[in-house]
């Protein structure tokens, strides 16, 4: 991923002496996202207490409504664009709760309570993007984001954190004013790979299966 932005980030500044009519777009996008997640937790043998206890799963899909900002910057020629956009906030989740029953050993059981939050920091996506028609523009790149956990879990384990890449399409339409000054609106369909976290007891693992959205953005920004 680092290096596909570095790649991008030297092709967009490149155009500026490939040709004098490059130019540099700046702006910011408002979005409206729609995130399925689908994750797997395991619990090896009731936390490897007791050899004689099978394995536990515990596998939830679940819908996230998210709005936020983010910024970007391109390099233009003629229809291509080169660029990457940042959201330079934390986007967090709600608290999820549960309350399952922990098997201790073949014969009993307790009732234990686990709270969940996840922020994504510093999502970024870096793409290419080709100008069709008179305002449409299709483009396509990969992202790239932080992935911070907050649980309190009733086993008293607790999980790292890590980064998850991913790739994105997406299409929009674009209105130029004769000041520089653009608007957009697009649709974008971002697919992350699957990431798995092992839990610092060594005993319970949780597994990323799908992260999936589609994010709607209208955006403002100016030629340069």
């Amino acid at each position: 991923m680092k290096k596909t932005l570095i790649g991008l980030i030297i092709a967009m500044f490149s155009f500026g002496s490939a040709s004098a009519d490059a130019g540099v777009n700046i702006g910011v996008s408002g979005n409206a996202a729609l995130y399925a997640a689908t994750a797997t937790e395991l619990d090896q043998g009731s936390h490897g207490t007791t050899t004689g206890s099978a394995d536990e799963t515990n596998s939830e899909s679940e819908f996230l409504g998210l709005g936020y900002a983010s910024v970007f910057i391109e390099g233009s020629l003629g229809p291509i664009l080169v660029g990457f956009d940042y959201v330079p906030s934390s986007i967090d989740t709600e608290t999820a709760s549960t309350e399952v029953d922990d098997k201790t050993t073949s014969a009993t059981s307790s009732d234990v309570t686990n709270t969940v939050k996840v922020e994504f920091n510093d999502l970024t996506t870096a793409y290419i993007g080709l100008k069709i028609m008179d305002r449409g523009y299709i483009k396509i790149g990969v992202a790239s984001v932080d992935l911070e956990t907050k649980e309190n879990l009733g086993t008293g384990s607790s999980y790292g954190n890590t980064s998850v890449d991913g790739t994105m399409i997406g299409a929009g339409m674009q209105h130029t004013m004769d000041n520089g000054v653009f608007l957009r609106a697009e649709a974008n369909v971002y697919e992350f790979d699957s990431v798995s976290l092992t839990s610092s007891s060594g005993s319970q693992k949780i597994t990323l299966d799908s992260l999936d959205g589609v994010v709607g953005k209208v955006s403002i920004g100016k030629t340069f």
